[in-house]
């Protein structure tokens, strides 16, 4: 299982996804978890750009890249996916026991109601440590760490985030493991030649696409196992399979925008489950 921590700015690591015994974050009895499922239910993309451009929503991610032994290509592509998710079900991100606003909730909203954009960007030393201390949920996952980050609108992005690199170093395709029995698999249209930072953000998109379309109890029985993905490539056979899934109603497919890399309206990312049952 991946481990995953969901820091307040200027705290200590507190972990928040897990393991009922963690005693933080309980799905299985979050009376939360059903309300902030329901927001990934409906949608998004509810109002238009504003006409400032500063003004636009985006999701900062970043991928910890060491110089020095580097983790897997999938292995990061996993955690970033499961880190986008896991900050969608914090419970900072819904009302809290009280009925007020979580500290998290009007950012989160608001983004959510635009075009969900994420832009990942890339860390390593004392940048990526410096980069905890900004509001989100990191994953440490099969030697791989991703954080993904409270949305907000691109001009006011916090310095520790904005100075990270978007661009530059890339990891090559690695051929990982068959998935464990129940994990969603990620599949990544491997001739678009994304970039991991690309591909990061559209693994993102696809895991939010994919707990939507799950049943409430579904998604609560995912998120206590700490949402895990598996992110593979598909070749041409594999992908026109896909589609065709796609097209039944049994997978969940990414449309990219085609603001950077591909073309609008390219399929990118297609989710489909394990043995986990999908609603779409």
């Amino acid at each position: 299982m991946s481990e995953l921590h969901s820091d307040f700015a200027d705290a200590a690591p507190e972990p928040v996804f897990g393991a009922a015994s963690d005693g933080v974050f309980d799905p299985a009895s979050d009376p939360g978890f059903a309300e902030r499922h329901g927001v990934l239910t409906r949608g998004y993309g509810h109002r238009p750009d504003p006409d400032d451009p500063a003004k636009v929503q985006a999701m900062p991610i970043v991928l910890h890249i060491p110089k020095v032994d580097p983790p897997a290509r999938s292995a990061v592509l996993e955690a970033a996916a499961t880190a986008t998710v896991a900050l969608c079900f914090d419970p900072r991100v819904g009302p809290g026991p009280d009925g007020e606003p979580g500290p998290w909730q009007e950012p989160f909203l608001a983004w959510n109601d635009a075009r969900i954009r994420k832009v990942a960007r890339r860390a390593r030393g004392a940048h990526w440590r410096a980069a905890q201390d900004v509001d989100g949920v990191t994953v440490d996952h099969a030697g791989a760490q991703a954080r993904a980050f409270v949305p907000g609108p691109v001009g006011e992005l916090d310095p520790r985030i904005s100075r990270l690199q978007i661009g530059g170093t890339d990891l090559p395709h690695d051929d990982p493991l068959p998935p464990a029995d129940g994990v969603p698999i990620l599949w990544v249209q491997k001739d678009l030649e994304m970039t991991v930072g690309k591909a990061a953000a559209q693994v993102g998109h696809a895991a939010m696409l994919f707990a939507g379309a799950l049943d409430v109890d579904t998604a609560r029985a995912w998120a206590t196992d700490g949402f895990p993905c598996a992110v593979r490539d598909a070749d041409e056979d594999t992908w026109r399979e896909l589609l065709a899934r796609v097209e039944a109603g049994t997978a969940v497919a990414v449309r990219d925008a085609g603001f950077t890399e591909v073309a609008p309206g390219s399929i990118t990312v297609i989710a489909v489950p394990g043995t986990v049952n999908a609603r779409a």
